[in-house]
């Protein structure tokens, strides 16, 4: 991610995930970019996507790190985008979220709830009127929920 940051970033967007799946000439490197200003209340389109997929293909091209065939793919983080710094967790303050830790707490490791805000060093999430402090550092992976 280190490597696409900066590029994505000239452009006024936020690179928020990416991934690297399959094998072969049938691999995809995917990226998912948002607004850098969560406050514009647009969406990423499609242009969007195209002048960052620019940008970072000349980049990956300058600095090839990965070998082989595969497809550069760019998109929004979508309705149920994931979580991972705490900026994310702060500005999703009050939206309905999945949360998954490396070990558990309170004798359980999903949460799914809302999303309450950010306290020290980790989260609060209600879950069936229960409130629980969930530490960043055993987060595995969190995301938006919309059911």
């Amino acid at each position: 991610m280190r490597l696409l940051e900066p590029a994505v970033e000239a452009l006024q967007f936020e690179l928020v995930d990416l991934e690297y799946v399959g094998a072969g000439r049938n691999s995809v490197l995917r990226l998912y970019i948002d607004r850098a200003d969560s406050e514009a209340g647009e969406g990423v389109n499609v242009d969007d996507c195209a002048r960052v997929s620019h940008a970072v293909g000349e980049v990956l091209e300058a600095a090839d790190p990965i070998k082989g065939h595969y497809s550069l793919e760019v998109s929004s983080p979508g309705v149920e985008r994931v979580l991972r710094k705490r900026s994310h967790f702060e500005r999703f303050a009050g939206e309905r979220v999945f949360v998954e830790l490396s070990q558990p707490l309170d004798g359980r490791r999903r949460f799914l709830g809302q999303l309450r805000g950010v306290e020290g060093e980790g989260i609060v999430v209600e879950v069936d009127g229960c409130e629980y402090r969930l530490p960043f550092e055993r987060i595995r992976k969190a995301k938006l929920r919309i059911d």
